[in-house]
């Protein structure tokens, strides 16, 4: 079981954006919870390393290259893991591209719309690809990894901060519609997380843990594997009376 004593035993799930960073972490930490897991990347190799390292825990696994902004493509992937899982439980949208940082001014239309179309129009793709099946599996939860800049702002953010603004209300609709059929929908809302997406934003990790750091209450960035045990909370049973919400598990950074 895992770490958490939170149980996914018999139970199978799809992350997507789990070739790195926080995705990599909530699939292993669903396998450490007996999940089998789809692990769906837009880099194949990645894909396939977090795959082989939840084999190793002993469960079922797949990896699906896919770019989850393409409806075709998660269509594909959709019919490929539905072709080797029994039935789908969980689904975790976790795939977000590099934003730019800018104005509304600074971004381009493509630049705006490539973020929307990764951050939010995946999420929607993979969801209405996958519901189907959930539901007939006779319910499940749904995890959209939002962010505190879901709920806060921050300077020069403007596509990012609206991207996972609208996941927040997206999970709130989508429990409103789906609870009927057994259906939870949840957003994660990490802090700022020793991820690649930090040493990108930053120049190195160390500058981003100087930098940003200081902005969270505990005076420190997250770990993948804090924001993962999250996850299998939300995942599991254990959150049971818990829909329409967002989680934030952001180290006290909305608390001020």
């Amino acid at each position: 079981m895992a770490a958490t004593g939170y149980s996914l035993k018999e139970k199978f799930a799809i992350v997507t954006g789990a070739g790195k960073g926080i995705g990599r972490a909530v699939a292993l930490a669903f396998a450490r919870a007996e999940a089998g897991v789809a692990c769906v990347d837009i880099d194949a190799n990645a894909a396939e390393a977090t795959a082989a390292a939840v084999m190793e825990k002993g469960v079922k696994a797949l990896s699906v290259r896919c770019d989850v902004a393409d409806e075709a493509e998660v269509e594909h992937a959709a019919k490929a893991i539905l072709a080797k899982f029994p039935a789908i439980h969980v689904l975790v949208n976790g795939a977000a591209g590099y934003d730019p940082n800018g104005t509304v001014l600074d971004l381009t239309l493509s630049d705006w719309n490539r973020v929307f179309a990764v951050n939010v129009g995946g999420a929607f793709l993979m969801s209405r690809a996958i519901l189907p099946a959930m539901i007939a599996a006779g319910g499940g939860s749904i995890i959209h990894i939002a962010s505190q800049l879901g709920s806060v702002a921050a300077p020069r953010r403007a596509a990012y901060c609206a991207t996972k603004g609208a996941l927040i209300q997206l999970a709130k609709a989508m429990a409103t519609d789906h609870a009927g059929q057994r259906i939870r929908v949840n957003t994660l809302s990490p802090g700022a997380v020793e991820t690649e997406r930090l040493v990108k934003r930053f120049g190195d990790m160390e500058t981003a843990r100087r930098t940003a750091g200081p902005k969270h209450l505990l005076q420190r960035l997250g770990q993948p594997e804090e924001i993962a045990h999250a996850a299998v909370f939300l995942a599991s049973d254990a959150s049971s009376f818990m829909t329409g919400a967002d989680l934030l598990v952001d180290g006290g950074y909305n608390a001020t």
